[in-house]
């Protein structure tokens, strides 16, 4: 006789224990305890988890307005000779700004470096600073 010449016991009925599941006796559920049991109620873990994190205070919007881009006089001092007039079309032309969602953005000078050229503004916003040394430097600002 061979291996693949033996039969199955047919007759052999499977012990019945535990109902439920294909486990056995205890149908996967372990060993006594409240797990264990019919009917079991078990709190949700999560509710204990979710009471020990706390809660998020303050402003929950994050701000539509666009940041203006920034500019340092010192950018503009090194990009461009004296005189010329200076708007967010010129300042893009030169590579000093891109376009944010196919718009020209709002573009705000800041006082960082030093003015040393006579130069002409147009249509940007400006910090203190940056407006006093533009002014001191013998430039306008429209």
């Amino acid at each position: 006789m061979q291996l693949h010449q033996i039969s199955k016991n047919k007759s052999k009925v499977s012990k019945r224990v535990g109902r439920g599941g294909k486990r056995g006796t205890f149908s996967g559920r372990g060993v006594k305890g409240q797990k264990s049991r019919s009917g079991r109620k078990l709190r949700p873990e999560w509710r204990d988890a979710l009471k020990s994190i706390p809660k998020k205070r303050g402003y929950k919007f994050k701000s539509i307005k666009t940041k203006p881009a920034i500019l340092n006089l010192q950018d503009l001092n090194r990009v461009f000779n004296g005189g010329e007039a200076i708007t967010p079309e010129v300042l893009l032309q030169k590579g000093l700004i891109s376009k944010s969602q196919s718009r020209l953005p709002e573009i705000k000078i800041l006082g960082q470096g030093k003015m040393t050229k006579k130069l002409n503004f147009k249509g940007l916003y400006f910090s203190a600073g940056a407006k006093d040394a533009i002014i001191k430097a013998g430039g306008s600002i429209s």
